[in-house]
């Protein structure tokens, strides 16, 4: 299929399918959706210091549980690599827990140094970073579930991510650029500069091709990930860019920020292949690893009494 015929083709399908559904999730802010890598699960981490558990059936989501246990927010969660019944979450209480999916149990707990806000896991399975407020990332054995290594970051850390070939490891930074890093040896490699402001999250595509990342200067940029050149820009948001999302075939980007819609960019070209609209900012974005849904939650207030709505929300479902 040829760009032009992917392009014309993803605007068809998003022009039928272009329904977004809510479901009850949380008390208070979802801060992070992420499916399971068979994509029958969706878990969500809220500022309620929950995780939730739905499955999905078709295009329908089903809450299965409510993980309780953590005693402070649960800011970022990621699902095994290996597995896709457990998943980890990184929560303002000092810990990470994994979780058995199967029966929404706490199966391990991970005490840390700091109050964390992300997590991520290596694409081998073999081992967890965590970020916490003082810019510490401590790495965990995930057969082990023992802290291994530290790295204190002289400069304000946000998101962090391994290269999907598992040997490099990816920070980005509050001053905008992008460090990397050889793993597991931690020496610094490359900063990567495309950013003008505070760069917010990152995330690679599924082939390995590409990684983006986004800023407060709310732009995204997509990157070569064998020469670590930025190779595309993408400028539609007016707001620092929150959260972003490769689909599976990494043929399309999902941004958001507080602007009242997620872009929806074809990768190769950068264009806009379709907008979601929201009714306030957005937190979080997920793209189902088979199917072209995209998981979302956003900063929804009850109309009467203006508490958090704590909804997850589910796009690309048949305008029937």
């Amino acid at each position: 299929m040829t760009m032009g015929g992917f392009h014309e083709q993803m605007q068809k399908h998003f022009k039928h399918n272009c329904k977004s559904k809510d479901y009850g999730a949380h008390n208070a802010k979802v801060h992070s959706v992420a499916w399971s890598r068979d994509g029958r699960r969706l878990a969500s981490g809220s500022y309620d210091q929950t995780a939730c558990i739905f499955s999905l059936d078709r295009d329908k989501l089903t809450k299965d549980f409510v993980c309780k246990g953590h005693t402070d927010s649960v800011d970022q969660l990621c699902w095994s690599p290996q597995s896709s019944d457990i998943f980890a979450t990184a929560s303002g209480d000092k810990t990470v827990k994994l979780w058995d999916a199967r029966t929404g149990k706490s199966v391990s707990t991970v005490s840390t140094k700091g109050e964390n806000i992300n997590i991520c896991w290596r694409p081998n399975g073999k081992t967890l970073a965590v970020g916490n407020k003082e810019d510490l990332v401590t790495f965990i054995d995930a057969r082990m579930l023992k802290a291994q290594a530290f790295q204190q970051f002289k400069v304000e850390v946000n998101e962090i991510t391994w290269s999907n070939t598992n040997d490099q490891f990816f920070v980005t930074t509050g001053v905008g650029s992008v460090l990397v890093h050889s793993y597991p040896d931690m020496k610094l490699t490359h900063s990567l500069l495309g950013h003008t402001a505070n760069c917010i999250c990152i995330k690679f595509d599924p082939t390995g091709k590409y990684f983006a990342t986004g800023s407060a200067d709310a732009v995204v940029n997509i990157w070569d990930s064998n020469n670590l050149v930025a190779v595309k820009s993408l400028s539609r948001l007016d707001w620092p860019i929150r959260t972003i999302s490769f689909s599976q075939d990494g043929r399309m980007l999902a941004s958001a920020s507080e602007d009242h819609f997620i872009d929806i960019a074809n990768v190769e070209t950068s264009e806009k292949i379709y907008q979601v609209p929201c009714d306030s900012p957005t937190f979080t974005v997920a793209w189902h690893p088979k199917f072209k849904l995209l998981a979302y939650a956003c900063d929804d207030k009850d109309k009467y009494s203006s508490r958090d709505t704590g909804t997850v929300k589910l796009f690309g479902l048949p305008n029937e």
